[in-house]
């Protein structure tokens, strides 16, 4: 009996002994959410454990939970939900769970309590948990995706729409994110942030979960009730993660979503992850990897897009023109890396907002500046260095932005083939400048300017210099949530000469330059969900310097000779509207009116009607006085574009545009250089005018991972410019008598696999292309080729891109480029013949052979720092190899006169691999 007794309470001891410990084991929760309301956090910890929560549900409703925990204890599970937010929570002895808004409460009175005098002696200590700053951005995330917000005025009146408005800004830097999706899955209502990062978005009265996505950037949601019209202003984070592998996940791809067609933008990351010659990050080199997009030489920055010629792309840095995009014959372009936030090239489907130029529009836009705090970011390489410092002027109200780049070594041009090159010297440097101020919720103030300077001799001769001014003013007022209106004045300057002093007697100096102002008025209305129209109305003002040669020095014999000032007006209106029909279908139409008034003074000349336009039977003179219209050209500009989804991941487009230019540049080379003119259309020089059709098939693959995209176009021409032969088009002070007004036509196929996501990104373009010309008139002088058709300059055929990035680590990275091109065209002396006693050469038909193909391979490796996010400057190298096979691709084919024989010969720039390595840094 005693044995059983002493076997019993050692049972009971054991069991009272396991209590706790079976407590403590219950107070261990697991559970994995995403977006869940408390509520469910509440049932799961209830059926997990003994506790019983109760609390007001009003308090909670807008909170929601995405978070995972592992045998994680209650406490500190309610402590990182709370965390950030006015709910607080106690326990009582009884397995109670109290939770307030608010206030906090005790369920008891601490031990010593009355030992320290009371409550207000009492010490509280802080958190268990030492977050870092990064846990803490997350945190504010996450509270700001659990709230419920309250749009416009509280209502029992739920029918009806309402219209949320507000800015999309990098939560880092208080600076805009352009093109960000802002939109809702049901109804399924979206738009994407302008230039400026402002959304308008018009939904039913009622709870939405409003989804924010962008390139580069974490997603994010927001819960909003929606009772009427109101703000709500929105920050997103850098999708960069310090703490664990960095995934990238790419959103629904607004190349198969949207109606905008041969549109392209470009992520400023991909770019600087190419290898590019001479080590510099350039936009325009990325540009050229497109598919419709090449250039007719190495180092050349000229662009030929879809058949246009360099001229014919309306080229725009914070709504200025850029009239020569290059420093160092195109060796670099005119844009700094680190200051740029935005680049978009339209190909077709162009808006009506749009207009002066032909064949693109490539819209680059530069950062505000930080408005948080001071920071920088430059490089130096063996060519370039360059530094830019932004920062907050008026903290989240005024910023600045300044950047600058330099030569400040000329030893790749002792690398170069060519003798004449070695002695060369060569320099440019750049400045940008940007101010924005923000008077309040209405109205925003942006000021840019802009200016550089080229200078380069070459062979210890002849020097040629070029600069660049512009400057732009934007002010936007916000009217309400569905209007709003942009004001924008710009200037515009491009300055160039030829000087040479070698020879006292021959030595020269001989200036141009394009000046322009202009002016629009621009206003982007919401009307619904369905409709946002945007019109407005423009003005430039060109003013032409085409021509200034002085002599140079007391011994120069060399005559002045002066051509007259150019003056037009070009003015248009335009209204366009982006209408959704159905979930499948969307649609732009638009139309766009331009009048051109080409303006005095001037001497215009008169020639005989019929009669070819020659020097020799110039009829008459005649002056006009400052102000007065001399010709005036004017039409319409019809745009439309469409979409249609064949699924989620499927869709067809179509677009139509036509364009007209005013301004043209006369040359007798294929890519921009500083002798080339700028001409206005006049009496004899008819404008532009191009009309473009565009099919396209997109689709997305393999969870939206890759893009696949197929475009087709035609493209028809009138009075693209040529020139005849034997022209001479410096100073010439009766231009019409050496150029002739072509019809062209245009047509191909562009073809583009991206990959955007994971480790291995990049894509892949092949485009298939021709171009042709035809100089066609009853005097044969003004005919070309005999009347037939002929490969324009830049007629390429087959051109293909590849660009591949491989991240090996979030520290180092591989990436290729590979560009092969068909040759361009070529004319080419066939005989020599005697005439009048002296040698001729006889030329075959323009354009009828190619120089050879072209094929380049670039490599480069990227190292970067260690991502510790409390770091004095975060640094990385890159090691790149530009043209790694060494081949001599042909630039040229010229032909000299060498002991009675002609001898052809190839230029080459970079005839050999060229290795750079550039340090980078950012603070």
């Amino acid at each position: 009996m005693k044995r059983l007794y002493s076997w019993t309470v050692i049972c009971i001891l054991i069991t009272i002994a396991a209590l706790p410990a079976s407590a403590q084991t219950l107070r261990l929760i697991s559970g994995t959410y995403d977006s869940v309301r408390f509520e469910q956090i509440v049932l799961d910890i209830e059926k997990q454990t003994p506790y019983h929560f109760y609390y007001d549900h009003r308090a909670t409703d807008s909170l929601r939970v995405s978070m995972s925990f592992q045998n994680s204890e209650v406490a500190a599970v309610l402590g990182e939900i709370f965390s950030g937010t006015d709910l607080h929570f106690a326990v009582d002895g009884h397995n109670n769970i109290f939770v307030t808004q608010g206030r906090e409460i005790m369920a008891a009175l601490p031990d010593d309590f009355f030992n320290q005098g009371g409550p207000q002696n009492r010490i509280q200590t802080g958190p268990a948990f030492d977050y870092t700053e990064y846990e803490k951005r997350e945190k504010q995330k996450k509270l700001a995706e659990s709230r419920l917000y309250s749009i416009g005025p509280k209502s029992t009146n739920m029918v009806g729409n309402g219209t949320i408005a507000g800015s999309v800004r990098d939560a880092a830097s208080g600076e805009p994110v352009i093109g960000a999706a802002v939109y809702v899955e049901n109804p399924m209502v979206g738009i994407s942030t302008d230039q400026f990062g402002y959304y308008s978005l018009t939904l039913p009265k009622g709870r939405h979960e409003l989804k924010i996505k962008s390139i580069g950037m974490k997603s994010t949601v927001r819960h909003i009730m929606v009772y009427g019209d109101g703000k709500l202003e929105i920050e997103l984070e850098q999708d960069v993660t310090p703490l664990k592998e960095v995934v990238i996940e790419s959103e629904k791809d607004v190349r198969v979503t949207g109606v905008a067609m041969g549109l392209e933008k470009l992520d400023i990351k991909t770019m600087k992850n190419m290898p590019l010659a001479l080590g510099e990050t350039d936009i325009m080199k990325v540009v050229l990897t497109l598919p419709g997009v090449q250039t007719v030489g190495e180092g050349t920055v000229g662009l030929n897009v879809r058949g246009g010629a360099t001229n014919q792309n309306l080229i725009l840095f914070n709504d200025a023109v850029v009239y020569n995009p290059s420093h160092l014959f195109g060796f670099f372009s005119t844009f700094n890396p680190d200051v740029l936030k935005n680049v978009e090239l339209y190909k077709s489907g162009i808006t009506a907002d749009y207009g002066g130029r032909l064949s693109s529009v490539l819209d680059v836009s530069s950062r505000e500046g930080n408005l948080k705090k001071i920071s920088g970011s430059g490089g130096i390489s063996p060519i370039t260095g360059r530094l830019t410092l932004e920062g907050p002027i008026i903290k989240d109200k005024t910023s600045f932005l300044i950047g600058a780049r330099t030569t400040y070594s000329d030893w790749i041009l002792t690398k170069l083939d060519d003798p004449r090159l070695n002695d060369s010297k060569a320099s440019f440097y750049d400045v940008n400048l940007n101010i924005s101020h923000k008077f309040g919720e209405k109205d925003n103030l942006y000021l840019s300017g802009y200016m550089s300077r080229d200078k380069f001799k070459l062979d210890q001769d002849t020097s040629y210099s070029y600069s660049d001014r512009n400057a732009s003013v934007k002010w936007k007022h916000i009217f309400n949530n569905r209007l709003f209106a942009v004001l924008t004045g710009g200037f515009s300057r491009y300055q160039y000469a030829v000087q040479s002093d070698a020879n006292p007697v021959n030595a020269f100096n001989m200036n141009f330059e394009v000046r322009q102002l202009n002016g629009k008025l621009d206003f982007n209305y919401f009307l619904n969900s369905k409709h946002t129209i945007s019109a407005g109305l423009s003005s430039v003002r060109y003013q032409l310097k085409p021509g200034n040669l002085q002599p140079e020095g007391p011994e120069s014999l060399v005559m002045s000779d002066v051509l007259e000032h150019e003056q037009g007006q070009e003015s248009a209106v335009y209204i366009g509207d982006n209408f959704e029909a159905s979930p499948k279908l969307s649609l732009y139409a638009g139309i766009r009116y331009s009048y051109y008034q080409y303006l005095g003074p001037k001497t215009v000349y008169t020639y005989p009607a019929g009669a070819a336009l020659d020097a020799s039977v110039i009829q008459d003179t005649l002056h006009y006085d400052k102000g007065k219209n001399i010709a005036s050209y004017h039409g319409a500009e019809p745009r439309f574009s469409a979409r249609y989804s064949l699924t989620d991941k499927m869709s067809v487009k179509f677009s139509y545009n036509r364009m007209r230019q005013y301004i043209q540049m006369l040359s007798n080379t294929t890519a921009i250089t500083p002798t080339d003119i700028w001409k206005l259309s006049d009496t004899y020089v008819k404008p532009q005018i191009g009309d473009q059709y565009s099919l396209g098939f997109y689709a997305t693959l393999r969870k939206s991972t890759i893009d696949v995209s197929v475009e087709a176009y035609y493209k028809t021409m009138e009075n693209s410019l040529d020139f005849k032969n034997g022209a001479s088009l410096l100073l010439n002070h009766h231009i019409e008598t050496d150029v002739v007004n072509a019809q062209g036509k245009a047509y191909g196929a562009e073809f583009m696999i991206k990959k955007a996501a994971g480790k291995l990104n990049g894509w892949i373009s092949y485009t298939w292309s021709r171009t042709f010309l035809q100089a066609k008139s009853d005097n044969e002088s003004e005919t070309v080729n005999e009347g037939a058709w002929y490969p324009s300059s830049y007629d390429k055929p087959h051109a293909v891109n590849f660009v591949g990035n491989y991240k090996f680590s979030r520290r180092f990275n591989f990436s290729l480029n590979t560009t092969y091109s068909t040759g361009r065209p070529i004319t080419l002396p066939l005989a020599k013949y005697e005439l009048g006693g002296s040698t001729r050469l006889y030329y075959s038909d323009r354009n009828q052979y190619r120089i050879p193909d072209y094929f380049r391979i670039d490599v480069s490796i990227n190292v970067e720092g260690n991502h510790k996010i409390k770091k004095l400057a975060h640094s990385s190298w890159t090691f790149a190899v530009y043209n790694l096979t060494g081949r001599r691709n042909a630039y040229s084919v010229f032909f000299r006169s060498e002991n009675g024989q002609v001898n052809g010969y190839k230029l080459s720039v970079f005839g050999q691999p060229i290795p750079t390595i550039t340090y980078n840094f950012k603070f």
